[in-house]
């Protein structure tokens, strides 16, 4: 009798063809789409696991820098002396740095690849470094021989630096003019109260020398960000008696730059949930709020293990602080300085409650902020981040001014703590960190601000574009239409994907977080995030990594058909897009009763099409795809049946 039902069954399935659908689709399969698509095989450096391997290693470069900021001339005149360690199993004839204040000189790489019309990441052709006395001393040994090259400097070593430990120190002096227009990372804008200098690679910086590239040399053209090693830096600013100058870092001396008045206030800021007046908006040209009223001030900073170190100066600032709280009980303190035609309750008025939120929420979801503080700066930089300081546009407000604060708050840990390589792989911080900031809005205030992260629909075009790209893209190489999809939105829907749609919550939050503290402070590479996702949630994920990160394919599920015979039903579904994905399904009896049904991503092993029998019989009334629009599916209209299904 079982026999003869299975055999019943089976012709009734046959005869489900007129749908377009079969139990497989002859005796082709569908191994292709599951294979692995790149080495990750692991090694001594880097493991299989996706966890740095046994011998992994980085070298480090700590910085001690000087300099003068001539507010009249607009440029930046000092010294540095950087100590480099070459933990590396290699010696080294020579140590490559960058110089990408020369990418604002008329015959930069950057300038000849810039179209005429300019774009983004356009910037001034005046100005470019000019360094002096530079020495490189490894032991007794010192060599003064160097070669620059567009926006990288190869400094020559008179005797090998030694693996495993060896020392060099490069010192020289330098200057420069600040650049008007940074492009969108850095410069200087004219307010009513004088000028803000919003100051980022501003001084020479060792490129990292790495297990995987050796030197990493790509030169800085403008849509490309960063790729930095760790160290310590011990930084001092000079400035006119008049500015205020908030870095990345502690300040060291605030005795010397800060009058009492605005330490006993700042002292309170560090105790207070509340917004605390440093300079108040009517206070911003009052010479006695100062600790002097002439010549210079010297600010003094000092950061430890960081990948780099940014400021702000202006006498037109308003500085407001309050107290951040972090998971271990420690409190740190959020910084925000703007001018007077940003102030308002609307507008930069809110930068620290908005600071402070950020913050608070990535420390106690993802990992703890590290940092002595959290400074965002005022500037005609739209949104630009640096280790514990933004640069964010001085006319944003409301909605505009959360958004733009907590995204570059949230790079603090993509690529600040977990240290990406931003000039290959943007997709590793922005697509990361446009994730993350998701969930931080949905939570900021129950809500008070829009995501627009689950606005899937509203994407389709740009997923059915011929004129669409890759994750994989670099982003100097990307069309500009399409960065911010590549490296912003597309990955993090593909994280989003994988936390509420694949994994789950609970899996994907414990791998997550598992990532970011096996490479806090260190460089993983793309294999060594699939990795470690993989083994930490336990899930082969090459058909996902393959099909959307590193490919242009698209989703496009669909339910073909519903019948049903001899009181059990039948549902008919098909793959038609170029990514297998899990068949989460909803499915509506007549009895208004619902169910959930998963098909696990092994169902297109064999085949784009498959039939699923019920466990159930009652009269079904409705089936849905992805009933929670989670998944950017092409093709929406082929998600429910009937196909004239509408949810209420």
């Amino acid at each position: 009798m079982k026999h003869a039902l299975n055999t019943i069954l089976l012709l009734f399935l046959a005869a489900l063809l007129p749908f377009g659908v079969s139990a497989q689709d002859g005796l082709d399969n569908n191994q292709g789409l599951f294979d692995e698509f790149m080495d990750r095989s692991g090694n001594r450096y880097r493991a299989a696991a996706g966890i740095p391997g046994p011998d992994y290693w980085q070298n480090e470069a700590d910085y001690f820098i000087e300099v003068t900021l001539d507010d009249e001339n607009h440029t930046i005149t000092g010294s540095i002396s950087i100590t480099y360690t070459n933990n590396s199993p290699h010696e080294l004839d020579y140590i490559w740095l960058y110089l990408n204040q020369n990418r604002f000189t008329e015959d930069s790489r950057g300038t000849l690849t810039t179209p005429i019309g300019g774009f983004r990441y356009d910037g001034d052709t005046d100005g470019g470094y000019t360094i002096s006395n530079l020495q490189a001393k490894v032991k007794r040994s010192t060599s003064n021989k160097y070669l620059i090259n567009d926006t990288r400097m190869q400094v020559f070593l008179d005797q090998p630096l030694a693996a495993n430990g060896g020392k060099a120190t490069i010192s020289m002096d330098f200057q420069y003019k600040i650049p008007t227009e940074g492009m969108d990372r850095m410069g200087r804008l004219d307010v009513e109260d004088g000028t803000i200098y919003a100051l980022a690679q501003w001084y020479p910086q060792v490129a990292v020398f790495d297990d995987v590239e050796g030197w990493n040399i790509e030169p800085y053209l403008g849509a490309g960000e960063f790729y930095y090693g760790y160290g310590d830096y011990d930084y001092k600013i000079t400035a006119p008696w008049d500015h205020i100058v908030l870095g990345s870092g502690e300040l060291q001396n605030p005795r010397e730059v800060l009058s009492s008045t605005m330490r006993e206030r700042l002292s309170q800021a560090s105790k207070s949930d509340s917004t605390v007046f440093i300079v108040g908006p009517d206070e911003v040209t009052d010479p006695s709020i100062r600790a002097k009223q002439e010549g210079t001030l010297t600010w003094h900073y000092k950061m430890e293990n960081t990948r780099d170190v940014a400021f702000g100066s202006s006498k037109a600032f308003i500085w407001d602080a309050a107290k951040i709280d972090l998971p271990s009980g420690k409190t740190i303190t959020a910084h925000s300085a703007y001018p007077v035609e940003s102030a308002g309750e609307h507008a930069w008025g809110r930068s620290t409650e908005y600071s402070k939120a950020s913050v608070e929420y990535y420390s106690e979801k993802w990992y703890e902020y590290p940092y002595a503080t959290a400074v965002n700066i005022a500037s005609h930089v739209g949104g630009m981040e640096y280790p514990g300081l933004n640069f964010c546009s001085w006319e944003s407000a409301g909605a505009s001014l959360w958004g733009v604060t907590d995204h570059e708050f949230g790079h603090n840990w993509f690529p600040m703590i977990v240290g990406s390589n931003e000039r290959r792989y943007a997709w590793m911080d922005e697509g990361f960190n446009t994730f993350i900031n998701h969930y931080s809005t949905l939570a900021f205030n129950e809500g008070e601000y829009p995501s627009r992260l689950n606005r899937i629909r509203s994407m389709t075009n740009w997923f059915t574009s011929d004129t669409r790209e890759g994750i994989d893209t670099y982003p100097d190489a990307t069309n500009l239409r399409n960065l911010g999809m590549t490296a912003y939105y597309k990955p993090a829907l593909g994280l989003l994907i994988l936390r509420e749609y694949i994994l789950g919550e609970e899996r994907f939050d414990y791998a997550f977080r598992s990532y970011i503290q096996a490479w806090a402070y260190k460089h993983p590479q793309p294999a060594d995030f699939f990795n470690h996702m993989e083994n930490a949630a336990g899930e082969n994920l090459s058909w996902f990594w393959k099909g959307w990160f590193y490919g242009t394919g698209n989703i496009d599920l669909a339910i073909d058909g519903v019948q049903t015979y001899q009181g059990r039903t039948i549902i008919s579904v098909s793959n038609r897009g170029e990514i297998p994905m899990p068949v989460v399904m909803e499915i509506t009896y007549e009895d208004d009763t619902t169910e959930r049904l998963t098909l696990p991503v092994e169902t297109w092993y064999q085949g784009n099409s498959w039939n699923h029998m019920l466990n159930s019989d009652k009269e079904v009334r409705s089936v849905e795809i992805d009933p929670d629009d989670i998944l950017p599916d092409v093709n929406f209209s082929n998600n429910a049946w009937p196909s004239n299904f509408y949810k209420n």
